[in-house]
């Protein structure tokens, strides 16, 4: 019997669905005998979720469905789900007025019943697809898997279908095995309803798929949506040089997700794969690596891609990424300003070398500065994200004058109006450093519910420990009223205008603290 596979986006943001893409491009190129359909519901209107899906199953008929759940955790900076989550428990928890407590009350209120639909609808999109799907075949099976899943994978066994394949990180070696009636028990998956996950199963490592440049001639001709990303130049479209992330920061998710191997898509093909997309009109890219720049070992694939990138004649294009400015050199920042690099994201976390150190994310500050003083000078001039997420581990206003000194001077080097301090509080996911962190400390009990947004657990997860919780909360509630259109300059500048600024070398200094290392007996 021939297999057809209809893979189904979710509703979410409309943002270029690369993982449902690359899992088809794979699976054709494995299997062209397969039938294979894209049905993307980040491109239709809410009140039509259901009418689409159902037309889609009604004219493809498919024999397994396969669904991709990108979003679930809404601690968010920004505006989204009907409100600001952050400005909203903010004013919650820390406001003096009853007046403003009450309208983040509501605004929580209204967030967190977005979310709980939200679940809920998705939940249901998967039962309706299936079951629709078993009028036409009554084997049909589901796979669900995408970035939310990798993540709460453990909290939605009871949720999905019974017999429903929960897939863990990426998806192409699961369908492989699936697809030639192999057992795949072995794979980062398991069954709901019939199989537990493995203990520590997001911590086994992927699968290396060697990649190709996606056939985007196929891709198009499976996927009606396609053309919806492509109007008027207006997204950004992900390409992906790499997959895997080698490093340790405390808060992260990718290195398990992914995956401590980094496995690299040879530059031919990933060259390849842009010209696809610029013959169709695209000039703005996004390399959607966990890091371009993952550590100094890669910089040769970088400048290699790079440089073939540069000799592709593909010269009126703009590209996009998150990069550890740590691993810059001035080769590389030249050929980021000649290849039109005209944005990028260090997620730096805080301007206090101690802080870094404690968080695990192994940047050297001061490198930092200088690479970023080569890439000024190699000519980019363009807008740089620095995130700063508060109150992690060990803050105190020490640590935050410093991180002042240190903002202050990457506005030196770019130009105040070139960096834009995007203002994190951590949401706390599971499988982190950070969780365990928390387990250790009391903050969080065993058997927590990761996905609750209940105000007792919310407070906990969005993370801002007191003792500095309170200020930190009061410093973000004032810049709100002062300058909500430029909400991270303002939080600086009311933080500096508090607390002052430490000495750039005393952010860029980390003394090493002398302590005695416990053996542990085996």
């Amino acid at each position: 019997m021939n297999q057809k596979i209809l893979y189904v986006r979710l509703p979410c943001n409309p943002i270029f669905p690369i993982g449902v893409v690359y899992l088809s491009d794979h699976i054709h190129k494995l299997f062209p005998e397969v039938e294979q359909k894209i049905c993307d519901l980040g491109t239709v209107a809410p009140l039509d979720f259901n009418s689409a899906i159902d037309t889609c199953i009604d004219e493809f008929q498919p024999t397994l469905l396969v669904f991709s759940w990108r979003d679930i955790q809404i601690y968010a900076p920004v505006g989204g789900r009907g409100g600001n989550p952050l400005q909203n428990a903010f004013e919650f928890y820390y406001a003096s007025n009853p007046l403003i407590r009450l309208r983040g009350a509501l605004g929580g209120f209204k967030v967190a019943t977005a979310y709980y639909g939200e679940l809920w609808r998705n939940e249901g999109l998967i039962k309706r697809g299936l079951k629709r799907a078993r009028k036409y075949y009554p084997e049909a099976r589901a796979v669900v898997g995408g970035g939310a899943v990798s993540v709460f994978y453990e909290q939605l066994q009871k949720q999905l279908p019974k017999g429903t394949i929960v897939s863990v990180g990426e998806g192409e070696a699961l369908l492989e095995k699936l697809l030639k009636g192999e057992d795949f028990s072995g794979e980062r998956c398991y069954i709901a309803g019939e199989t537990k996950p493995r203990e520590r199963l997001i911590h086994e490592w992927p699968t290396p798929i060697e990649k190709s440049a996606c056939n985007y001639d196929y891709i198009g001709s499976i996927w009606s949506d396609f053309d919806y990303y492509l109007q008027e130049n207006d997204f950004y479209i992900g390409v992906q040089t790499k997959r895997g992330c080698p490093h340790n920061c405390c808060y992260c998710v990718y290195t398990v997700v992914e995956g401590k191997q980094v496995r690299i898509n040879p530059a031919d093909e990933v060259v390849e794969e842009m010209r696809q997309l610029y013959d169709r009109g695209i000039r703005n890219f996004w390399f959607t690596d966990a890091q371009f720049i993952p550590a100094k070992r890669f910089i040769p694939d970088v400048v290699e891609l790079l440089q073939k990138i540069l000799d592709s004649g593909m010269k009126d294009i703009h590209w996009a990424s998150y990069i550890r400015a740590d691993n810059l050199t001035p080769q590389l920042c030249d050929l980021m300003a000649k290849t039109g690099m005209n944005y990028f994201e260090i997620g730096i976390t805080s301007g206090s070398q101690e802080l870094v150190r404690k968080m695990r994310m192994g940047y050297n500050l001061r490198t930092v500065l200088q690479n970023c003083r080569d890439l000024k000078a190699a000519g980019f001039n363009d807008l740089v994200s620095v995130n700063y997420s508060f109150n992690v581990i060990d803050e105190t206003y020490e640590t935050i004058r410093q991180t002042i000194a240190y903002h202050r001077e990457l506005e030196s080097i770019f130009g105040e109006d070139k960096v834009e301090p995007a203002i994190f509080f951590i949401g706390l996911q599971p499988h982190t450093h950070l969780e365990e962190y928390a387990l250790q400390n009391d903050i969080l009990k065993p058997g927590y519910d990761p996905m609750s947004l209940m105000p007792w657990t919310a407070k906990k997860l969005l993370w801002n420990p007191e003792p500095l919780g309170s200020f930190f909360g009061k410093v973000c509630l004032q810049a709100w009223k002062q300058n909500p259109h430029d909400f991270g300059r303002e939080v600086m500048r009311i933080l500096e205008e508090k607390l002052g600024r430490a000495p750039l070398e005393e952010a860029l200094t980390a003394p090493i603290e002398s302590t005695k290392k416990e053996l542990s007996a085996v």
